[in-house]
This record gives C-alpha cells, structure tokens and sequence, in this order.
C-alpha cells in the first residue's frame, strides 16, 4: 500500500513538473508577481477611493467644538479714579455643528462623474499593463527557445569543425592536402569558437530577461510549442475595426479627454452661486454671573456667489478648457499612431509567415548540399576544403535564420492580438 502510495506522489510530482514550462505557466507567474502590474493594481484601488471621495461630498458634514474661557480682571478703576473690586470671569462652551450643501453649480454632481471615468481609466491603465507584461513575457518565452537553439546549433558546428581540423592534420600528413587547407579549418574552427561564445552570451542575457519578467528561474527543459489557435482578423479592415472598441491606449486617450470636459464644468460649477443649510446647538456655562446656563438653537441657510477672486476663477476655467483642447489633439494623435501600429503588425504578421517558409526551404536546400559536398570531401573527391567551410556555414546561417523565423512568425500573431487589445490572460489559455 505504501509503494502504490509513494507511486501516485511521484506521478502527481511528474504531472506538476511537466506542466512547469509551458508559456501558460510562466505567464500566470508574470500575471501574479510582476511588479509593474501589481504597482497597477495598487493604483487602480487608489483611484477607487476618488468615487467615495466624490460622493461624500453629498453627504452633510458634523463637526463637534468646545472651549474654556477664563479672565481675571485686576487694578480696575472708574472714571472719577477710584479703585474697583477685582472680578473673574469663567466660561464654557460646548457646540454641535451640521453642515449641508445644497447647491454649488453642479460642481459635486461633475466631480462624481469625473471620479468614476478616472476609475474606468485606471482599469484599461492596468490592462494596458497586463498586455505589456505578457507580450514581454511571450518574447522571453519564444527567444529563450531561438537563443537555445541558436547555441546548439553553434555547438554542433564547432564540434564539425574540431573534428575537421583533427581530420585535416592527418591528410596533410598523408599530402592528401595543402597546408593552406588545414589554415582555413583552423580559421573557421576560431571562428566557430567565437561565434559559440557569443551564442551563450545571449542565452544568459536572455535567461536574465525571462527572470526578470516573469519571476522564475529558466528551466533545463522548455517545452518548445508554436502551435496556437489564436483567431485573428481576416483583413486588415476588420482589425482596425476591432482595434477601435478594445485597443486599450485608444480608450485610454478617450477617457482622458472626457475627464477634461469634466474638468471644465467643474471650474464653471465655481463660478455660479451656491447654498448651503447650516444647524447648531450649543452650551453656554458661565460661572462667574448671575446666568448659570443656555442652551441655543441655530438654523442658518447661506448663498454664496463668487464674483471675483482676483481673476483667479476665470483664468483657471481658461486654463481647464486649453487643457481639453490638449487631451482632444492627443486623442487624435493616438488614433493615428494606432491605425499605424496596427497596419505595421498585420504587415509583420502577413510576412514572417513568408520568411519562415522560406527558410525552412533554405535549410533543407542546406543540409543535402552539406551532406553531399562533406561526403565528396571526405572521399578524397576534388571537392576543396573551402567549399565544405561555404557549405557548413551556409548551413548554419539557414538553420539559425529558420529558428528566428520561427520566433517572430509566433510573436507576429501575439503582437497583432496585442495592438487588437485581445492580449489578456484568459485569452491565452484559450488558445
């Protein structure tokens, strides 16, 4: 019973393991612990607080005073200059005071609104973010893949090209041949050597990346999937139009020159009358005269009607309604660089998918010409040692350019469902 028991620990351990380095698993690590979302996050819930802010100015407002007055009067004399009695005076007040607001030109009713699409700008900040943070972290994905391919593919030619080297120093001996042959394999067998120190450079600089955006270590294994359903527009037509309702910079720039409107009736709101309903009760003690006690009511209904603060209420509403007119411009500018952007990664999208065929055409070209001239070579054919150093190296480039093609085709599709505003994690586990 406990074999069977210890066996179902390590296949669930196994299972676990093996759903660990997936893209769905590292993307809910970045949706969980990245800071810039997380700092989002904070900020939308401070936002929030604006609409309770805004409302509590409907609200009355109590305020509670007091307090002890105490004078001792001394070497008091009357007008004939004689001298008079000392007296004290002791004194207490206790006040209870509610204040409401009935009117201010509608200055609260704006505030409210504008607090409320603060609040929905805030959200599309966030999903702003989050989209930001996941295409990152797609990136890191996919370029640790190419990255890792890029240093195998490296470590194998320069493995090729160790053994060439070995394999040409025992046919000089033998005067199969020339010295100037056995220079060009110690050239390129340097120059694979470089090319190797190089690719591990950018793993680890990519591995740094992938760390730092998603907040876990690279794994040994990642499993290399490129295959999403992910269902895009069919023309670039439809995209712009989709672009248009849920491109979250779009409706950011939308809110925000909404919230400049409302700026602007709020300075307009300062400049008509208001009313305001005051009521107290207050305790007056007095311990010094004939009167113990008294008690007061007070009701009070004020306008106010602000003329003039020295120009200062006329040239704030000025300058809210420059304000609006700036948020108008950028709107537009944002709707351009949009359109743009979405043009550019349809474009993107339509042709690394033509990259990558043709690649993958490139490589297998390369590797029957490497195959069939390093065979040739090896037999004593009159193939020269330079062709098989052109062969190889066409090789690898085709073979490093096939697996960059492979990453920005997938990442073309990522990055056009970004600018469409559909990058969201739900999303991405749909796929």
């Amino acid at each position: 019973m406990r074999i069977f028991i210890i066996l179902i620990f390590l296949l669930s351990n196994f299972s676990s393991l093996a759903l660990a380095n997936d893209l769905i698993f590292f993307l809910d690590s970045a949706y969980k612990i990245n800071p810039k979302i997380n700092a989002q996050r904070e900020n939308l819930r401070a936002i929030k607080e604006n609409v309770n802010i805004s409302k509590s100015k409907f609200l009355p407002s109590i305020s509670l005073s007091g307090d002890v007055n105490s004078v001792e009067s001394y070497n008091k004399n009357d007008t004939s200059g004689s001298k008079l009695p000392d007296s004290n005076l002791n004194t207490e007040t206790r006040t209870i005071s509610v204040d409401q607001k009935i009117f201010e030109g509608f200055k609260n009713f704006n505030s409210l609104k504008k607090s409320e699409l603060e609040v929905e700008q805030a959200n599309f900040e966030l999903i702003k973010t989050e989209q930001e943070v996941m295409l990152d972290s797609i990136f890191a994905y996919f370029d640790l893949i190419y990255k890792n391919k890029n240093k195998n593919f490296n470590f194998k030619n320069l493995n090729l090209f160790e053994r060439q080297v070995e394999t040409d120093s025992v046919r000089l001996q033998k005067g199969e041949i020339t010295l100037a042959d056995l220079a060009q394999s110690e050239s390129s067998l340097a120059d694979a050597k470089a090319k190797f120190i190089t690719s591990e450079t950018n793993l680890i600089a990519a591995e740094t990346d992938f760390k730092r955006i998603t907040g876990l270590e690279y794994p040994e294994k990642i499993e290399e999937t490129f295959k999403f359903n992910i269902k895009l527009p069919i023309n670039l037509s439809e995209a712009l139009e989709i672009s248009k309702l849920n491109n979250p910079r779009l409706i950011i720039a939308k809110l925000d020159y909404e919230i400049s409107k409302k700026n602007v009736e709020i300075e307009k709101a300062k400049l008509s009358p208001s009313a305001s309903i005051n009521y107290s009760k207050s305790k007056n003690r007095d311990f010094s005269s004939t009167i113990d006690k008294t008690d007061q009511d007070t009701l009070k209904a004020s306008v106010t009607w602000p003329i003039t603060k020295g120009g200062e209420n006329y040239f704030s509403l000025k300058k809210a309604k420059y304000k609006r007119e700036q948020s108008n411009l950028l709107l537009n500018n944002i709707e351009n660089i949009v359109k743009s952007d979405i043009t550019n990664a349809w474009s993107a999208y339509q042709s690394t998918e033509s990259v990558l065929n043709a690649t993958k055409a490139q490589v297998e070209a390369a590797e029957i010409a490497n195959e069939g001239i390093t065979l040739e070579y090896e037999s004593g054919n009159t193939r020269t040692t330079l062709e098989v150093i052109q062969s190889r190296s066409l090789l690898l480039n085709a073979s490093i350019a096939n697996a960059k093609a492979t990453r920005d085709f997938v990442m073309s599709k990522f990055k056009l469902l970004d600018q469409l505003g559909k990058l969201t994690l739900n999303n991405i586990k749909n796929l």
